[in-house]
């Protein structure tokens, strides 16, 4: 089930998420119903509480940005993230243009570093201690900070906050139209 994505400006997005047991009520279907909603809103990664879920469980998929060079190599990773917690953060610090689902035609620059290791649980709760690098950890670093209650903006430079100051309020009063199902504050 497609379920709509919480927009810029619920209170949601700013929390803390708490992890999650085993025994979480109806995990698998709320997977799915993630990666379908991820998926319709043709987005790379998808946390929690971007459905209004305040719980530690968030998934990517960057096989999609693989340009297809006819090799069959891919560089790319399909997974869920259950009850995530960050090592460490290394590598050099680079800049990338990052959007969010939540925050639709909203994008700019974010300086991040190169590497994270990460302890998490996969969809079966085997708990997994991994490094990732490049592209992965920029997409793992955004949808984590989204468990942790931080939004993409707010690691912006100054001038750019200022200039998308005002798209950021018609998103949160709703005054936009976005491809996807949305939740907004009304």
């Amino acid at each position: 089930m497609i379920l709509p994505i919480y927009a810029y400006g619920q209170p949601v997005l700013k929390k803390v998420a708490e992890p999650i047991a085993p025994d979480y009520p109806e995990l698998q279907e709320l997977l799915e119903n993630m990666w379908e909603t991820m998926y319709n809103a043709q987005g790379i990664g998808l946390a929690a509480p971007q459905i209004g879920l305040p719980i530690r469980i968030f998934l990517i998929d960057t096989l999609q940005l693989e340009d297809g060079d006819g090799t069959g190599e891919t560089n790319g990773l399909k997974q869920v993230f259950i009850n995530a917690q960050k090592i460490e953060e290394g590598g050099k610090l680079w800049d990338y243009e990052e959007g969010c689902l939540s925050i639709p035609d909203v994008r700019g620059d974010v300086k991040r570093p190169a590497q994270i290791r990460l302890r998490y649980c996969d969809e079966n709760f085997v708990e997994h201690e991994k490094v990732f690098s490049g592209m992965i950890a920029r997409v793992i670093q955004h949808e984590y900070d989204h468990i942790d209650g931080i939004l993409f903006t707010e690691l912006l430079k100054p001038l750019k906050k200022r200039r998308v100051k005002r798209r950021l309020e018609n998103i949160k009063k709703g005054q936009i139209e976005p491809d996807y199902r949305m939740r907004f504050i009304r």
